[in-house]
């Protein structure tokens, strides 16, 4: 019996029954599941709900996110050429930060209204902020979004950047880049970031320092809405930048802010040596809210820290075209809208401000419009020559008026060796100096084709009297020529110019109206020295004006 009993255990060692493959082969399969749905679960919670489309052909991924919706780990989880279509309405709470990613293909980030805003190409407005999805600062001092180091290709098309709530602390919506020592080198720096149909803003009442601190390389601000940056005491900015290289793109925006609503510069830059270059600034609108002063019927009551519409301290290269500025008077500053003035004493000791062209705009409804300073007094070399070819051309300066906002109505404060500055075929309405000259000498001045008034003091530099004089201590060598100069007497200015005994005897269009184009009767058509029209040519100055979008609200005049 042992020996049977013992053959028979053989037998059975040596074959299984199919019944049994099949209950073991259903355990394993049970296993495997049960494994893949722990590790599929820990992997939902990087997705959450995220309800997932279909992938494209080439691998890319459309993933719709609702409120609720963990948008950090989608972003970590994203591949490049993926696409997070954020639910309009909903609200995600940062800090969120774009991470470190292979690939050259951009990470899409939009509003699952998209198709229900304005076309590529067009602005934005704050009514359009209910098809969009809302990214928030939650306080604490944080950003509502900041990149990693190195961080690229990331683009967001229709969704809007706040705080919380009024009381929620940031100093800036985007963070992009850093101005700290984890930001001490190129190869840190964020770059290819693209913000497309964004309303990025402030809230009504809040005290908020920046809307975009823009401290990467290539980035694109375009069609969007950026506004309501406001502070007591301190500068507040649409748009900051100190410690990225660019190039930047900043095209057909409406852009908002109590001290600068653009500065480059204004702190030392980390990364040694840096200066922004390859600025491009189009067919925005600048703009500050005239609720904001005192004078104005419709001041609201706070009195936020103004102080200009446009400065570059460390700049290279900056291209500013089609853009309206409107806006800007005396009250932490003289009432300058533009600035051109290198300061390596905040900038760093790279600061340089050269090679700008600011073409086709309009400057309208501020106290002066120029301050250019070749040197800076408080620097290390404060007889360095750091400001170089500027060209203002074809513009039009309307309502300089000195009274009205506070300021010198003048067109051009200049001075300090400011070299080779062209100021050419503008048209100038304005109350004060066509310029206030200072410090040392401005070498290769051009001043050519302008249309303007003289009023009191014209060309005048300090201890000088007008005209000649001032030309011959401040600008030595300078071109003055074709210039219509309305009410100037000509033995104090050079020959090749036109003194029309006032604005009236230039035949404007409609002057009263504000069409500043010339009669064909006007004796200054085809006089200047090129042999076109003096002042503006407001044909090339319209085709580069603001594209067509939503513009911002009606703001009136003060009385």
């Amino acid at each position: 019996m042992e020996d049977a009993r013992g053959r028979i255990m053989e037998g059975a060692r040596g074959r299984i029954r199919p019944s049994l493959v099949v209950v073991l082969l259903a355990a394993i399969m049970a296993a495997a599941l049960i494994g893949y749905g722990v590790a599929r679960r820990h992997a939902g919670e990087a997705e959450q709900s995220i309800r997932r489309g279909s992938a494209g052909s080439n691998g890319q991924r459309t993933i719709t996110l609702k409120a609720g919706d963990d948008l950090q780990r989608a972003l970590d989880a994203a591949r490049p050429g993926d696409t997070l279509v954020l639910q309009a309405g909903a609200t995600f709470v940062g800090p969120l930060t774009l991470p470190l990613k292979r690939g050259d293909e951009f990470v899409n980030v939009e509003s699952s209204a998209l198709d229900r805003l304005p076309p590529e190409g067009q602005r934005v407005s704050p009514t359009d902020a209910a098809l969009m999805p809302k990214i928030v600062s939650p306080g604490r001092g944080e950003a509502a979004l900041r990149t990693a180091a190195g961080a690229h290709h990331y683009r967001f098309i229709g969704v809007e950047f706040a705080t919380k709530d009024e009381g929620a602390l940031a100093y800036e919506l985007l963070k992009l880049g850093q101005d700290d020592r984890t930001q001490d080198s190129l190869d840190k720096v964020p770059h290819h970031l693209v913000f497309d149909r964004c309303y990025i803003h402030a809230l009504p009442t809040q005290s908020l320092k920046r809307g975009i601190a823009l401290n990467s390389a290539e980035t694109s601000i375009i069609n969007s809405y950026v506004a309501g940056f406001k502070v007591v005491g301190q500068e507040a900015q649409a748009i900051a930048g100190w410690n990225g290289p660019g190039p930047f793109h900043i095209v057909n925006n409406y852009l908002e802010a109590a001290g600068e609503n653009i500065l480059f510069g204004g702190a030392t830059a980390i990364i040694p040596g840096l200066v922004p270059t390859d600025i491009e600034v189009r067919r925005n609108h600048f703009a500050k809210d005239p609720a904001w002063y005192p004078q104005h019927p419709s001041y609201a009551g706070t009195h936020w820290s103004v102080k200009n519409l446009f400065e570059l301290k460390n700049a290279r290269r900056v291209r500013i075209e089609g853009n309206l500025f409107e806006y800007n008077w005396t009250d932490a500053q003289a009432g300058y809208a533009i600035l051109f003035t290198p300061r390596p004493n905040d900038s760093g000791a790279a600061a340089v401000v050269e090679d700008i062209q600011f073409t086709n705009n309009v400057v309208r409804h501020v106290a002066a419009v120029f301050h250019i300073a070749g040197q800076d007094d408080l620097a290390q070399n404060p007889k360095a020559h750091l400001a170089r070819r500027i060209s203002i051309t074809n513009n039009l300066f309307d309502e300089v008026d000195g009274e009205r906002w506070g300021g010198d109505g003048a067109l051009l404060k200049i001075g300090q060796s400011a070299d080779f500055v062209t100021v050419d075929h503008n048209t100038v309405i304005h109350t004060g100096n066509i310029t206030k000259a200072y410090g040392d000498p401005s070498l290769n001045f051009v001043f050519t084709n302008n249309l303007l008034a003289h009023n009191d003091y014209g060309i005048m530099g300090d201890s000088q009297s007008p005209g000649l004089k001032t030309i011959e201590a401040f600008f030595p060598g300078g071109v003055l020529r074709g210039n219509a100069i309305a009410g100037a007497e000509s033995r104090l200015y050079p020959p090749g110019n036109f003194f029309p005994p006032s604005l009236d005897a230039v035949r404007f269009v409609n002057r009263a109206a504000g069409d500043y184009h010339l009669q064909p009767a006007s004796p200054y058509r085809g006089r200047a020295t090129d042999g076109k029209d003096v002042g503006c040519d407001f044909a090339a100055l319209e085709a580069a004006g603001p594209l067509p979008g939503t513009r911002p609200r009606t703001v009136s005049q003060p009385r």
